[in-house]
Order: C-alpha cells, then sequence, then structure tokens
C-alpha cells in the first residue's frame, strides 16, 4: 500500500498542514524566506505529521489544535536534519544540496534553530500546557540522542543496548510525540495515550532499523546520498553491530573507523550484504512492528485505525 492510501483519512487536512508549513517563509527577510520556502517544501513523506492527524482521528477528532501541532512535529524534524547535516558534514539530502554544505554549518545550525522557535511557536497555538511540556521533554531526548552519537563516533565497542537507546532518541521520540500529541489534543483517554505511545515507540525503533539496513542495501540514486553513509560517518548500526559480532577479528567495521578508509567501508558493505544479517535485522524490524499494532485492537474500529497497521506494514517494506 502507498502512503497517499495509508494517509487517505486526513488527505485533505494534510494538504493545510503543508500550507500551514509554507506560511513560515512569509516573512520579510528575502534570504531567509528563499531557503525556508526550500526547507518546508522538501517535506519528505511527511509521516510525523500524518502520525499526529492519524491519532487524533481516533479519537474526539479536534483539527483547530491538530493542525499546529502537526506542523510544529514537522518542522521539529527538519531541523533535527539541517542540524544533523551540517553535524554530519553532509554534502546532500534527499539528492539535493544541504544548507551546511551551501552556505556553510554556521548558517545552518542558526537556520535549525529558527525551525526549532517556529515549531515551538506552532506548538504553543495549541493551548495544552501538557502537550508543550512534552514537546520541551521530546527536544531534550532528540538532543541528548545526538550527544550520544557525536561522542560515540568511531566507536566499534557499543552494544545493542546502547544502539536503541540511541535510535529511540534519534528517531522514536518524534514518533512518540507525534501519536501522543494527537492522542490527547482529540481527548483521549489516558489508555488511549498510552496505546499511541507504545505504537509509536515501536514504530519509531523499527523505521529506524529498516533505515540502518537500506544504508547497507539501498543505492546513492535511490537514498539521495552515499551508500554506506552511517559507517563514513562514524555511526554504528544495527547490521554493523552484528557484523562486527561476526567477526570479532578480522573486522572491516573497526578498520573502517581505525583508518577511515573508504575501502573498509567497501568491505563492509558486501560482508553484510552477502550474509544473513540483513534478514535478522529485518526479522527485528518486523518483531517492533507486531509490538506496535499489538495494542490497536483496543481503539474504535474505524479508517485511521486501520491506517496505523498499514502504516507499520509501509515501515518494514519501504525501499527508501
Amino acid at each position: 500500500m502507498e502512503l497517499n492510501d495509508i494517509y487517505a483519512p486526513v488527505k485533505e487536512d494534510l494538504v493545510k498542514v503543508k500550507k500551514t508549513l509554507a506560511s513560515i517563509s512569509h516573512i520579510d527577510y528575502q534570504w531567509l524566506s528563499e531557503q525556508l520556502s526550500h526547507l518546508v517544501r522538501e517535506t519528505g513523506k511527511a509521516l510525523r505529521p500524518a502520525l499526529t492527524l492519524l491519532s487524533g482521528k481516533c479519537f474526539k477528532y479536534n483539527f483547530e489544535y491538530l493542525l499546529p501541532m502537526a506542523a510544529s512535529v514537522e518542522l521539529m524534524h527538519t531541523a533535527t536534519l539541517v542540524h544533523d547535516d551540517a553535524i554530519d558534514n553532509a554534502a546532500t539530502r534527499r539528492g539535493q544540496a544541504t544548507i551546511n554544505s551551501i552556505f556553510g554549518d554556521e548558517i545552518a545550525i542558526l537556520m535549525g534553530d529558527y525551525l526549532f522557535a517556529k515549531a515551538g511557536e506552532f506548538v504553543a497555538d495549541t493551548q495544552t500546557p501538557r502537550v508543550i511540556k512534552l514537546f520541551s521533554q521530546t527536544l531534550g531526548i532528540i538532543s541528548s540522542g545526538e550527544i550520544n552519537q557525536f561522542r560515540g563516533a568511531f566507536n566499534v565497542n557499543q552494544s545493542r543496548e546502547e544502539y536503541f537507546r540511541r535510535i529511540y532518541g534519534k528517531t522514536a521520540s518524534l514518533f512518540s510525540l507525534s501519536t501522543q500529541s494527537g492522542a490527547i489534543l482529540s481527548h483521549a483517554t489516558e489508555e488511549g495515550v498510552t496505546v499511541m505511545k507504545d505504537f509509536a515507540d515501536n514504530v519509531g525503533i523499527a523505521f529506524q532499523i529498516v533505515d540502518d539496513i537500506l544504508d547497507f542495501t539501498s543505492t546513492e540514486e535511490a537514498m539521495g546520498k552515499p551508500v554506506g553513509s552511517d559507517l563514513i560517518q562514524g555511526t554504528l548500526t544495527l547490521p554493523a553491530i552484528m557484523l562486527t559480532e561476526s567477526y570479532p577479528e578480522d573486522n572491516p567495521v573497526k578498520k573502517a573507523f581505525e583508518t577511515r578508509d573508504p575501502k573498509y567501508v567497501t568491505r563492509a558493505i558486501e560482508m553484510v550484504r552477502n550474509s544473513g544479517i540483513i534478514d535478522k535485522c529485518y526479522e527485528m524490524a518486523s518483531e517492533y512492528c507486531e509490538k506496535a499494532c499489538r495494542n490497536l485492537k483496543s481503539l474504535p474500529r474505524t479508517d485511521s485505525r486501520q491506517s496505523l497497521y498499514s502504516l507499520a506494514e509501509f515501515v518494514l517494506k519501504r525501499d527508501i
């Protein structure tokens, strides 16, 4: 199933979210306006705002408050990408030149800060202290996760537990903000909020596992960035951890981290592709998706609930 089909219950409202996002570029400073317009136009899959709206649709849908919240989570996501690219010295994102590669790291960091500020402005429009606090807590989780990743760069001695803790902070926490805020703003019961949190926590982890798999199995054309980018940047992901566990002595990941020689990155990619590691990683992602969907049956039977089931399936089968 395609994302457009999954998003069907909230399709029209997602268009309004995108229009709201576009409104942040309507400022007097022309250069900043142009850059913001480019950033918010390249919204990718719009997974996070869709999660907010689909979550809300499972309860008493309140679009007046869900609209700024959906815009907020997408701006937060975009801000993290801008900062990530600057930290990683990434030249491209989705096949396009990054802000940092064109204007430098200083401008990229300030641009990310501006997006975070606008995200905070939108979440304040929900007039819901619980959601505003959750937004702040999530920003803290994401930031600490990025610090952890940065400080752990090129360190091959990391456990699976450390990996899962890191990807929760990097990815799943924002998924969780999206669904929990959607539920809270739509007057869900505490049980309903918990169901949405559990769904997002697990789907978010599965999403990042698949993302890390694709860094080994996809192509530069499909991803819009070099294959093996994580290894090049010194980030130890699940496939690399499994490779290290399987070959503790003759380990190209360790050599890649020690020497920064691209030939070892190429060798690691080949070894992962020619082993059973990819299948094992997909099995693990599938287990997380099963956990995500386990309690959805307690929600009212609606098109939005079905979309959440379908979204979990999409996460496993996506190729970009």
